[in-house]
C-alpha cells in the first residue's frame, strides 16, 4: 500500500520526444526518392512481440516506410531463420531487419543475429553493433533504440549531464539491460546491474538515484522496492491472460519522484528512435555521411 501522503510521481511521458525525433525522421524521408524497406522476423507465439509489431507497422504507414513482416511461426527451425536473416541481409530492396525477440524455444537468437548484417540491424543488437557500443564506439554503431529511449529519459528526469549519476538496471537482458549498461557507462553513469539472483533488492536500489526495469514480469517492481527520492523508467511490456491491456513491470503509481508511464512512456520514444536507425542505416548503405 501507498502512502497517499506522498505526492504523486512526476509522470515521464515519452511522447513530446519522439514527435521532436519524429520530424527529425520525416524531414530526411522526405528528401529520398525512394521508399525505404523496413522487414519483421518473427519466430515465436509471444503476445508482447506481436503487439510490438503492430505498433512498428502503424508508425511505418504514418511515416510512409514500407514495412513487411515475415512470421515463421513458432515451430521455425534454426537453419530456416538463419536462412531468412542472411537472405534479407542479402536483398538490396531490404534497407532494416527487426529479429523480434524472445525467439520460440529452443532457437538461440545469439546464433541467429551472426547472420544479420550490422548495417540492417535496426535493432541494434548484432554482435558487431554490440561489441562497438561496449567498446564505448557509439558513433559508428546503431544503437538499440530501448536503451536509448531509456537514457534519453534518464537525462530528462536527473539532467542532460548523467556522469557520476546511480542507476541500476533490473533485468541483464540483451535486448535492453546489457546495452543499456554499457551505454550508461558510456556517459559516466555508476552502473548497479540486477538479477535473479540478487539479494536483498530493497537494499541494493536504495542508495541509486533511478531504477530501470526490464525484465518482462507485471508488477515485479512494488512499492516496498523503492524510496520517494527514485526515478523509475519501466520498460516492461505484458499482456494480461485476460487481454485488459498492456501493463509494465513496475507497479503503477509508485511512491517515488518520477515515474514513465505504461503505456505512453518508453515505447513512443523507442518507435521513433529505431526509425531514426532506419535512416541512419539506410546512409551507412548508401555511403552517406551520419552524424
Amino acid at each position: 500500500m501507498t502512502d497517499s501522503s506522498l505526492p504523486a510521481a512526476r509522470s515521464l511521458p515519452g511522447k513530446p520526444r519522439a514527435d521532436h525525433v519524429t520530424r527529425q525522421v520525416r524531414a530526411d524521408l522526405s528528401s529520398w526518392d525512394f521508399q525505404p524497406h523496413l522487414v519483421s522476423v518473427l519466430a515465436s507465439g509471444d503476445p508482447a512481440s506481436r503487439v510490438y509489431v503492430d505498433s512498428k507497422a502503424r508508425q511505418a504507414k504514418r511515416l510512409g516506410v514500407r514495412f513487411t513482416v515475415r512470421d515463421l511461426g513458432p515451430q521455425a527451425t534454426q537453419e530456416n531463420l538463419h536462412a531468412t536473416l542472411h537472405a534479407l541481409s542479402s536483398d538490396p530492396d531490404v534497407h532494416g531487419i527487426m529479429l523480434e525477440l524472445p525467439l520460440a524455444a529452443p532457437l538461440d537468437a545469439d546464433a541467429a543475429l551472426l547472420h544479420l548484417t550490422a548495417r540492417k540491424d535496426i535493432e541494434g543488437l548484432s554482435p558487431a553493433n554490440l561489441a562497438l557500443i561496449a567498446a564505448g564506439r557509439e558513433s559508428e554503431a546503431l544503437l538499440p533504440p530501448t536503451p536509448r529511449s531509456i537514457r534519453f529519459l534518464l537525462r530528462e528526469a536527473l539532467g542532460d549531464d548523467l556522469r557520476g549519476a546511480r542507476v541500476a538496471v533490473v533485468g541483464p537482458g540483451r535486448t535492453v539491460g546489457r546495452p543499456l549498461t554499457f551505454m550508461l557507462n558510456n556517459r559516466g553513469v555508476t552502473v548497479t546491474l540486477c538479477n535473479e539472483h540478487t539479494r536483498d533488492l530493497p537494499g541494493v536500489l536504495a542508495a541509486q538515484d533511478a531504477v530501470v526495469v526490464a525484465v518482462g514480469r507485471a508488477s515485479l517492481l512494488r512499492a516496498g522496492h523503492v524510496l520517494p527520492h527514485h526515478v523509475v523508467i519501466d520498460a516492461g511490456i505484458n499482456v494480461p491472460a485476460d487481454g485488459s491491456g498492456v501493463v509494465g513491470d513496475a507497479e503503477a503509481n509508485l511512491p517515488v519522484r518520477a515515474q514513465t508511464p505504461v503505456p505512453g512512456g518508453v515505447g513512443p520514444l523507442t518507435s521513433a528512435l529505431m526509425y531514426q536507425n532506419l535512416v541512419r542505416a539506410v546512409k551507412l548503405q548508401r555511403g552517406e555521411p551520419v552524424e
